[in-house]
This record gives C-alpha cells, structure tokens and sequence, in this order.
C-alpha cells in the first residue's frame, strides 16, 4: 500500500485511540465497533509501513513513531478544519485585544496550535499571554484579568467561580527506566507503583490528582523527589533512580533521553488528566474571547468525529 491512500477518517480514528489509549475508549468516543477501529489501525500502519502502537491488554500506547505521527495527524485535522471554516460566517470586524492564560506544562501541548488558527481568523485582535501557576491563573480569570486561560481543567480550585470545558483527555501512565525492574511487565499496578521510588512532578496540579488517587487506594508511595521541573523527572526516572506516573501528553519519545525511559499502562482505573478552557463564570465573553473558545471547540470535535 501507499501512503497516500491514507483517508481522513484513518487520521481521526488514529487521533481518537491516541488520546483516548484504548480501543474501548475510542470505539466509544467515536461511537463505532471496536473491531472497525481495530481493522482502521492496522490498514493505516501497513499503509505508512510503521508500528504506531505497542498493543498490550490493558491498552495502545504510541510507539515513537507513533507520537511523530500523531502531531502531523493534528496538523492535519487542523488544516480540514481551517478549510471547513472558510466555507460558515466568519465573525465580522473581531478586534481589540484578548488576554490568554496558560500554565507552563500545557504551553507546549496545546498552546501554538490554538493560536496559529486564531491569528489566522482574527488578525486585528491583540493577543497578549501570561504564564502562571495554576493557581495564580485562576486568580486572574475572576479578577477579570484573563479573558481565557488553557490549563488543566478537572482539578480547579476554585470551580464554583469558574467554568471550564474540557478539550482532550490524556491516561495516566508509568515512566520508568528500560532497565527497571517493572520494565518487564506489559502493565503495572498501583500496588507494585507505590512499593518503588516515586519522583513528583508538582506542576499543574497533576500531584494534587495523584495524591488523591493515592489515598483513595489507600497506599502511601516512596516519594524520594519532589520537583516542579519535567526535565528533572525525565532525568531521574532514565536514570533508574524512581518512577512516575504522569498523563501521556507529557511523554516525549523523540528527546534525548527518550531512549532510558519507557512508558507501562496501569492495571487500575485512574481518572485522565483533561487540558481545557477556563473562563470566569457568568461574564459576558467579548468577541474576541467568544471566537478563541470557538475555534478549540472545532479543533476538539474535528479530532473526534468519523469522516
């Protein structure tokens, strides 16, 4: 087969058991047999002549080739839903300004592609970005300093003041070094997790979500670092000295240091990690922010619905 026979409803489909990290998932995400997902998946790695997915029983995790995959897949789905736009109204004379939050750990995930369609269709509209905590974020968003701030968005601290809509969900997954121990399994428990090394990413509160999964298993982990920098994870997690259990979004095969650290699926059940808008509730969004929340909306729903 050719690669150029590759359909777009292959890169939805691809997209679709990408994030969602099953088959199950996306077969219901996208309401279609799971065997239809299954046959799509394995026509579309023929096709392009790599394996995009370790299959495991628990789930698919993307393979490196998989993750280079799935960026140009989002660029595609991307484009489509830039060319179905020029055919609906376009917001007439959107101008002024638009002041957009983001958290540090989602500014390289969610951020460039956003805003690369939103100068498109706006270009007469001021786009200024703060970077902040979490936290501090939601303090702009209900001063009104914030028209919109991208973030994780199921763990607010302030979620009676805000709304907030979530855009894609990521799985919780271990990190670990190649050559660690529970390496060896196709998944790995919470049990066995909490019986190793842990290293924290306190960052975006995906601490806060995990100290929450802790307890409701009722297990207390071996936490040997606490660290608010990715890098340092990466770094310490390759080097055999602990373990992590971080959302998929935050993986990235093709660093460095990909090579040390590899990545196991859960056996347990664990809430996703969501990436998704935050807005001050009961303000009237101005134009300018209107069309931001918009066009993620589009981008989302492009990424899950069948061609």
């Amino acid at each position: 087969m050719n690669p150029r026979h590759v359909t777009l409803r292959q890169f939805r489909y691809f997209i679709a058991v990408a994030e969602g990290g099953s088959l199950s998932s996306a077969s219901r995400m996208l309401s279609i047999a799971q065997s239809a997902l299954t046959k799509a998946m394995l026509e579309l790695e023929a096709e392009l002549g790599s394996r995009l997915f370790d299959r495991t029983s628990r789930g698919m995790a993307l393979t490196p080739q998989g993750h280079r995959f799935l960026a140009s897949a989002r660029k595609v789905i991307s484009t489509v839903a830039d060319a179905t736009r020029l055919h609906a109204a376009e917001p007439a004379g959107v101008s002024g300004t638009l002041a957009v939050g983001v958290s540090s750990l989602v500014a390289g995930y969610y951020l460039s592609e956003l805003l690369s369609r939103y100068r498109r269709h706006c270009p007469d509209v001021q786009v200024q970005v703060t970077e902040e905590t979490p936290r501090f974020l939601e303090h702009l968003l209900i001063n009104g300093e914030l028209d919109v701030a991208i973030m994780v968005s199921n763990a607010l601290g302030e979620p009676q003041a805000l709304m907030a809509e979530a855009l894609t969900r990521s799985a919780n997954r271990v990190w670990l070094a190649s050559n660690h121990p529970l390496a060896a399994r196709e998944e790995v428990s919470l049990v066995e997790c909490a019986e190793c090394a842990q290293i924290v990413l306190e960052a975006d509160r995906i601490d806060d979500l995990m100290r929450s999964v802790w307890a409701r298993h009722q297990l207390k982990p071996k936490v040997m670092l606490k660290t608010s920098s990715l890098e340092a994870v990466r770094s310490l997690v390759g080097a055999g000295l602990g373990l992590a259990v971080l959302p998929d979004f935050l993986y990235r095969p093709w660093t460095l240091d990909a090579e040390h650290v590899d990545v196991r699926p859960l056996r347990d059940d664990l809430p996703t990690v969501d990436v998704g808008l935050v807005w001050r509730r009961g303000s009237g969004l101005k134009p300018a922010a209107a069309e931001l929340i918009e066009l993620a909306r589009e981008q989302s729903r492009a990424r899950r619905l069948p061609a």
